[in-house]
């Protein structure tokens, strides 16, 4: 079954949060990429989502070990209206930002709504520094307050648009691996995890509590070889270093110069170069 993509560009959805190491400015080099053909599509580590919401595929099946992206995943496809409505509640204001950003610390906050905490994480994104989804290590959201002239917190028609193309996507919070449960021959899926760092002042691996270690990244290369064996199609991104080289080396590897679109230094910002690899 191929993907689909509303004819309306003016329509389109895109990512609703900006995420680190999210993947708008790569989606060409993606998309060429891409199989022509293939049954169901898988985005374990699906972050933004750009490319989900670039591809709309009809079938789909998207995961994440962040609960509060999840929960914002969630929201956006059973109870989007209720969700716009909670986000005209937020202003941009440095002292309001810093009373939300520390809520999750509270006790009150397990208690709030679905609803609510996605409106929230959402409100954040959108007036944090940079964009950044980051968390300590008792995973509370830290990122300190952004300066924007006029920041766009409800979206409501993007957010109709996400909602339409998760209407039939299996939303699931857990680990890159659980797609093994469901991933049969013929299905493609698209690896995005966090990258290895290029070097110690680049690492930001930091989107969970856990965070995402070589250990991990050795256990997703397992999984992209048991696919393999399994005639299921899959790509993966990652940064150019050896660690990934030597892990892939057995598979097809093409080389990208990306955008570094987040560091706290602008001279810092600029062409890193990206290897795209594919089993087919």
């Amino acid at each position: 079954m191929k993907s689909i993509v509303s004819s309306d560009k003016l329509l389109r959805p895109k990512p609703f949060v900006k995420w680190a190491g999210g993947k708008t400015q790569l989606l060409p080099y993606l998309l060429e990429r891409m199989p022509r053909k293939y049954d169901r599509y898988f985005e374990p580590f699906i972050g933004g989502g750009a490319l989900f919401f670039k591809v709309t595929p009809r079938q789909g099946y998207i995961s994440d070990i962040n609960p509060e992206l999840i929960n914002a995943y969630q929201v956006i496809q059973l109870d989007v209206e209720s969700l716009i409505e909670d986000l005209k509640k937020h202003i941009y204001d440095k002292n309001y930002y810093y009373k939300l950003r520390n809520v999750d610390r509270t006790p009150e906050f397990k208690n709030w709504s679905p609803v609510k905490k996605a409106s929230r994480i959402i409100a954040l994104n959108k007036s944090c520094f940079n964009g950044l989804y980051r968390v300590n290590s008792k995973g509370h959201f830290n990122v300190p307050f952004g300066r924007y002239k006029n920041p766009k917190l409800v979206d409501a028609v993007n957010l109709r648009e996400c909602s339409k193309a998760l209407k039939d996507t299996k939303i699931v919070l857990g680990s890159f691996n659980l797609i093994e449960q469901d991933v049969q021959k013929g299905d493609f899926v698209y690896f995005d995890p966090p990258y290895v760092p290029l070097n110690i002042t680049s690492s930001f691996t930091s989107y969970s509590k856990e965070g995402f270690n070589n250990k991990m990244q050795e256990n997703l290369r397992d999984i992209c070889v048991a696919l393999d064996c399994r005639q299921v199609k899959f790509m993966l991104s990652n940064s150019s270093t050896p660690l990934i080289l030597e892990l892939y080396k057995d598979f097809n590897l093409s080389f990208v110069d990306a955008s570094r679109a987040i560091n706290s230094r602008g001279d810092k910002r600029g062409k890193v170069k990206e290897v795209i690899v594919t089993n087919y």
